[in-house]
């Protein structure tokens, strides 16, 4: 064989192993229906849950618990699911910076007897951008 040809095959068998590596650790997105019944069937892989937070009248959000003062690595609110199933989230480390502005949020993790324990919460914040492409539109409109 041919250098090149034994450096193609080797190219190939990594490519394999990044693909099965990877795959293994991929998780699937649920709502928290099903992460119940995957709980309660002894299924303790990561899931990922999306959703919304309570907010009242004011924007402020509604059932969160965070004392830093008493104990920095407990956070805790109520997510509600694309499915309209509002459920107990529990992070164990420090609430995450803009938290509160964030529009959709999708926790990571499994579950626990009556809660959502979550690993990672990523969140999708509103962008700085839209809000100056409504004001060109409405200036264009305005100037016509």
């Amino acid at each position: 064989m041919k250098k090149i040809q034994i450096f193609g095959l080797l190219i190939i068998a990594v490519a394999i192993g990044i693909i099965v590596s990877t795959a293994g650790d991929a998780s699937t997105y649920v709502d928290f229906g099903k992460a119940q019944a995957m709980a309660a069937d002894g299924d303790t892989k990561s899931i990922h849950v999306v959703g919304t937070l309570r907010k009242d009248a004011q924007g402020q959000i509604l059932e969160m618990e965070y004392r830093p003062e008493v104990d920095p690595n407990y956070f805790a609110f109520t997510l509600v699911d694309n499915n309209n199933k509002a459920q107990r989230v529990v992070y164990k480390s420090a609430k995450p910076q803009d938290f509160d502005k964030s529009e959709q949020v999708v926790v990571i993790g499994r579950m626990e007897n009556d809660h959502f324990a979550a690993e990672k919460i990523l969140m999708k914040c509103p962008s700085k951008y839209e809000n100056d492409k409504l004001e060109v539109i409405e200036s264009k409109t305005a100037a016509l």
